[in-house]
């Protein structure tokens, strides 16, 4: 087995390395904000690296989304900034399940601007009653006529406020259902939750009888929990990818700090327990390294039954 990523892999993260190095100098004011920090989206916007979040042919990047590119990108992003991370993260994680099952119409709309930035997205699932357990989620969504009415309330969401759309699970009869639901719409309103000890971009999305055209369901209702789990199954191993990022940033730290400070008459480096614990670190991410590219690559091939090489659970 060839434990290197190819030519290919490679260039993807050089392209990431380089633009989260052209932006460092932002993260510290951006990682400190609960909102999103304009220059850093205007940046990423620019770097047309979000293009990785949607398909080819609605103007993204690669003919289908590839779990190990997203890895490489917010493995790069991470070790930088944890804002440039959310950021670029939930562009996919927000809009995949239009890029999977949404119709013409919707993935026109939305997965071009998607595509560039110049839209954020976002998944509203957890609820105040309901984190992990998705099953006793209460948001509703029922048929009037011609038309579909949202109501609930989803708590804890990525981009709230920010996005232009939400992708949301509801209750519809004995089964659930995904919806896609603009920004702009009636009856939605956002509201900020409070400060977490990460800043983030997160808030309270609340559906007070939301009017939606038919059209909006995102695939056929009562799909919804396939809908999502498969935006899961594409995207969890993406966390991985995201913490080695910050576990390489951390080490560099470590080492850099190792080097410079001197006690009992020479660099801590030189010290051999302190060489032994950064060792030890640098042989563990190395490990979880091929951990996390071999797990993105099944997903690759299968997304829904590699699901236990990311998440340690398997679909049924």
């Amino acid at each position: 087995m060839d434990f290197e990523l190819d030519e290919t892999a490679l260039a993807i993260r050089r392209e990431a390395e380089a633009f989260a190095a052209s932006v460092e100098h932002l993260a510290v004011e951006a990682d400190r904000m609960s909102e999103v920090h304009p220059r850093m989206h205007e940046a990423l916007i620019l770097s047309d690296l979000c293009g990785y979040m949607v398909p080819a042919a609605h103007g993204g990047r690669l003919e289908t989304i590839d779990p190990l590119a997203v890895c490489l990108v917010r493995e790069a992003f991470m070790g930088v900034s944890a804002h440039l991370d959310s950021l670029f993260a939930l562009q996919g994680i927000g809009s995949y399940a239009i890029s999977a099952h949404g119709s013409d119409e919707q993935r026109a709309q939305w997965l071009p601007k998607v595509a560039t930035g110049e839209v954020l997205a976002a998944l509203a699932l957890t609820e105040p009653e309901a984190g992990s357990d998705l099953k006793n989620l209460r948001t509703t969504l029922v048929t009037d006529g011609d038309e579909l009415v949202l109501n609930g309330e989803k708590s804890f969401i990525s981009n709230a406020g920010a996005a232009g759309f939400y992708t949301t699970l509801a209750r519809e009869g004995d089964g659930y259902s995904a919806v896609l639901v603009p920004a702009g719409v009636r009856g939605l309103s956002t509201e900020p939750e409070p400060e977490i000890i990460a800043p983030h971009v997160l808030g309270t999305v609340g559906f007070d009888d939301v009017r939606l055209p038919a059209s909006a369901r995102i695939g056929a209702a009562g799909t919804g929990f396939d809908v999502v789990l498969e935006t899961l199954a594409v995207f969890r191993v993406s966390v991985a990818g995201a913490a080695l990022g910050l576990a390489r940033g951390a080490l560099t730290e470590a080492a850099h700090h190792a080097a410079g400070r001197e006690q009992f008459g020479r660099p801590l480096a030189r010290l051999g327990p302190v060489a032994e614990m950064i060792a030890d670190s640098w042989t563990e991410l190395e490990g979880a390294s091929l951990l996390t590219y071999r797990a993105a690559l099944r997903a690759r091939k299968d997304p829904r039954e590699a699901l236990d090489h990311s998440s340690m659970a398997k679909l049924a």
